[in-house]
């Protein structure tokens, strides 16, 4: 519940802490503005004055439609507002284009750098949006799964760049998106993709990861929009 005296405290900091005590990593999605109003004891106004501080520091990030999520954190300041306004002056087709670009030879790469550790991430990220019981449960794993390709290539600029291209993403205005089911169904075509896409990468076999992220991205664009 709203505690007026609560106004005197730094509402940024109780923020920060809200999210460090409660666990939530990197990609993580906070509770809704109405519920984080009542257990921080802010008015409405002044939770959005934190949640827009902590964007432009790059803890976390906003999609209309879908929350608010958590970052890695090392994002830095002034950067996210960047691929933000960026992301508004990009269209859906324009982004996924970019992607198909893009991603397909991080995971080239991967396929000749991956750690155990990684490998193990990746795995994680694939069995936990088959299990899945809500879409937004599906999309933080499957964001985490694309993370975690990027990670495997074990180059910095390359995770920065990646990291570049989802924020942009994540900023793209989508449109509504119609659901038919409260979650994935069992035969949902990215998870075969995305088994594919890891298969290749532990096999140690570029031609194979670069070609299975293509085919899994313009799957991805042709449910979108047809084509691509």
């Amino acid at each position: 519940m709203f505690d007026p005296e609560s106004e005197t405290l730094d509402p940024v900091a109780r923020l920060r802490g809200f999210i460090h005590d409660g666990g939530y990593a990197s990609g993580g999605k906070l509770p809704p503005e109405r519920h984080l109003s009542d257990e921080l004891g802010l008015s409405r106004a002044t939770l959005r004055k934190a949640l827009d501080a902590l964007e432009r520091d790059g803890v976390i990030w906003r999609h209309v439609g879908k929350g608010t999520f958590v970052t890695d954190g090392t994002a830095p300041k002034g950067k996210t507002g960047a691929m933000v306004e960026l992301g508004r002056q990009l269209t859906p087709f324009r982004m996924m284009r970019a992607r198909l670009a893009i991603e397909p030879a991080i995971a080239r790469e991967a396929a000749v750098n991956a750690s155990g550790e990684t490998l193990r991430k990746m795995q994680r990220a694939i069995d936990r949006a088959k299990a899945a019981t809500t879409w937004n449960e599906y999309e933080t794993q499957d964001d985490l799964f694309h993370r975690s390709v990027a990670e495997a290539s074990d180059n910095l600029l390359l995770l920065t760049l990646f990291e570049q291209l989802n924020e942009v993403r994540r900023a793209v205005a989508w449109g509504s998106v119609t659901r038919e089911t409260s979650h994935p169904s069992p035969d949902h075509s990215s998870f075969p993709e995305h088994d594919a896409i890891a298969a290749a990468i532990a096999g140690r076999d570029p031609h194979a990861a670069y070609e299975a992220m293509r085919k899994h991205l313009g799957s991805v664009a042709r449910r979108l929009f047809g084509e691509v």
